[in-house]
């Protein structure tokens, strides 16, 4: 059974409860009838269970499931991308738009202040703007598969390190783990936190440049 700080390789097909709309999946098939972008890579993702590496109430979830089994999981919106909020509903005025060059439309994704939000609707010089999460408000439904527990330590580690490059070796040994990236500084102690706290294998960390990236 599957427990927290487990490696796990998920399949999942992510549904709006009410609509039964397709919002997310992995695979491949589902996305291209849904006619989801078609340059991302839909395969299984590799999650740590209990870190939130997807939204909380899935994650809690997957705790006391069996690998190979397929589970259908439904999600309230407290514990997905939360309640609607009505103070994140905005009125703008509509000549805002008109300064960026902007027909508002209903439906219309916008960005004010570096904020995503919905326009719900236009009426003269008032526009009604939402700032919640598109699916805010919303109960999921998860079909959901875990392929595999993973336990080997590099797979873990490469895991973690793939999220933030996409150019790097990773040599893993007695505890001792090298990791050679393009990666800032900054990265570089932000994921040795990381994988410190999720790979109990894994004592010490030392990053070094690729040699391509000097």
């Amino acid at each position: 059974m599957i427990k927290n700080n487990d490696f796990i390789e998920l399949d999942f097909n992510a549904k709006i409860k009410d609509s039964g709309k397709v919002f997310d999946t992995t695979i491949k098939k589902i996305a291209e009838e849904n006619h989801f972008h078609q340059d991302h890579e839909y395969k299984p993702i590799i999650i740590c269970v209990g870190k939130e590496d997807i939204i909380r109430g899935l994650d809690e979830q997957l705790v006391g499931k069996e690998v190979k089994r397929k589970y259908i999981l439904e999600i309230k919106a407290e514990k997905a991308f939360g309640k609607k909020r009505h103070d994140l509903i905005k009125l703008v005025p509509t000549s805002l738009f008109a300064q960026q060059n902007i027909k508002p439309i209903p439906g219309l994704q916008v960005n004010l202040n570096n904020i995503i939000g919905t326009i719900r609707s236009v009426s003269g010089g008032r526009t009604i703007v939402d700032f919640n999460h598109p699916l805010s408000g919303k109960t999921l439904i998860y079909e959901t598969e875990v392929l595999r527990i993973i336990t080997d330590t590099k797979e873990k580690v490469e895991s973690l390190v793939s999220q933030v490059s996409k150019n790097y070796e990773a040599l893993t040994n007695e505890g001792k783990l090298e990791v050679k990236s393009d990666i800032s500084e900054k990265t570089y102690k932000r994921l040795e936190e990381e994988i410190k706290s999720r790979v109990s294998e894994v004592k010490e960390v030392t990053f070094t440049k690729l040699e391509s990236a000097k």
